[in-house]
């Protein structure tokens, strides 16, 4: 697309006056970059993933507030990771994790281990114990 078509709609960068760095090509054919605050489709799509992230935070927040999970798998959602990605960054297997969710489980966790996952969500020990929602 040329640099003056580059689109400019209305979008949440706007809303924050950012502007998102995009390939275009120039008067002389040549590629170059030019700015861009928005595509509405791209918009669109942004806003509905938000908001199938919202639902499964709250989703997993009422989950570990009736007791059916751990804290874990709400702070996995909070920070947008998977079971693959979490276990990754713990240094532990992904089966391991996952036991982890289970709140018999995680009741048993050594101070070692908890810590792991706190410091990955940079949160402390104790807010991860002592989940209130």
């Amino acid at each position: 697309m040329k640099a003056e078509q580059v689109p400019q709609d209305k979008s949440s960068l706007s809303d924050k006056e950012l502007k998102e760095l995009c390939y275009a090509v120039d008067d002389k054919g040549n590629y170059t970059t030019a700015l861009s605050s928005g595509w509405e489709p791209k918009s669109v799509a942004l806003n509905g993933s938000i908001q199938l992230i919202q639902q499964r935070v709250e989703e997993a927040k009422k989950l570990v507030l009736v007791g059916k999970k751990s804290p874990i798998v709400y702070f996995m959602e909070k920070n947008k990771m998977d079971l693959s990605i979490l276990a990754s960054y713990v240094s532990l297997w992904k089966w391991r994790v996952k036991r982890h969710t289970k709140p018999k489980v995680f009741k048993k966790l050594s101070s070692k281990t908890l810590q792991k996952y706190a410091d990955v969500f940079e949160i402390s020990v104790e807010e991860l114990k002592n989940f209130k929602g």
